[in-house]
């Protein structure tokens, strides 16, 4: 069992809904986005994400768009994240994940490029615009360095194609709760029941649902249907405003409404 899978199923043994952030790598720079690394497990996060900055971040809403070129114009590149996570990792115990376009990692290596992460101390790697028909090399060279290739669904995955992508998942399955980019929402329309229900008919990884969560009540709301619920576009918006002590009690009090 790999380790988010075990993470996630410890916490759901425990009655606890996991927690999974987001952070850009890079933003506003390395240095920060140590100590925000550390502040993240340090306040309760779960799993961390660390997003590759990319220039056509097609499946993101305008924060982390914004939060991408920031990384991107103080020089962030895939190495230089890579090495900023291999620096904390004796910190920072609970699992970690690379959020990336395809490009960046094609343009790295595909081999290399999990060789490298695996040495860093990621845990598995999440790509939203790599079709599953498309990432089976890739898949390979992450299986042989434990690293995880985490697949996403959305709303309008039909079921034939939910059978394919779960029939290769690893770590978790990223249940998209919109069809939409990134960012906070005040209401969600999706039926989460039916979409939780339709995916685990065809696999047995825990769930986590993202792209819209804001804060503890819409966290809570959406426990009853996932394993873990992914915080982003909340908590990069206060990194931007460098509000740090903001984003950590944000976090605290997620975590809080989902044990």
């Amino acid at each position: 069992m790999s380790i988010i899978t075990e993470k996630l199923r410890d916490l759901a043994n425990r009655g606890e809904t996991g927690l999974i952030t987001y952070m850009t790598g890079g933003d506003p720079d390395i240095n920060s986005s140590r100590s925000i690394l550390r502040s993240m497990a340090n306040a309760g996060a779960d799993i961390i994400e660390v997003g590759l900055p990319f220039s056509d971040p097609v499946a993101d809403g305008p924060v982390i768009q914004a939060a991408s070129n920031r990384a991107l114009a103080n020089g962030a590149t895939a190495r230089r994240i890579l090495q900023m996570i291999a620096e904390v990792r004796q910190e920072v115990s609970i699992p970690i994940v690379i959020m990336s376009y395809y490009n960046p990692i094609l343009q790295f290596g595909l081999q290399e490029f999990c060789v490298q992460a695996q040495a860093s101390g990621v845990n598995g790697i999440i790509i939203p615009d790599l079709p599953c028909e498309e990432s089976e090399l890739l898949r390979i060279y992450a299986d042989k360095c434990g690293v995880d290739l985490i697949p996403m669904v959305a709303p309008t995955t039909t079921p034939e194609r939910m059978e394919t992508i779960c029939s290769s998942a690893r770590g978790f399955i990223y249940c998209v709760s919109v069809a939409g980019v990134t960012g906070v929402r005040d209401h969600i329309k999706t039926d989460l029941h039916a979409l939780s229900s339709e995916v685990r008919r065809y696999t047995n990884l825990p769930l986590a649902i993202g792209f819209g969560v804001s804060g503890p009540g819409p966290a809570r709301d959406m426990a009853p249907f996932c394993d873990a619920v992914i915080v982003g576009s909340a908590l990069v918006e206060l990194i931007a405003e460098q509000k740090y002590e903001e984003m950590e009690k944000l976090i605290t009090d997620i975590k809080a409404a989902l044990q």
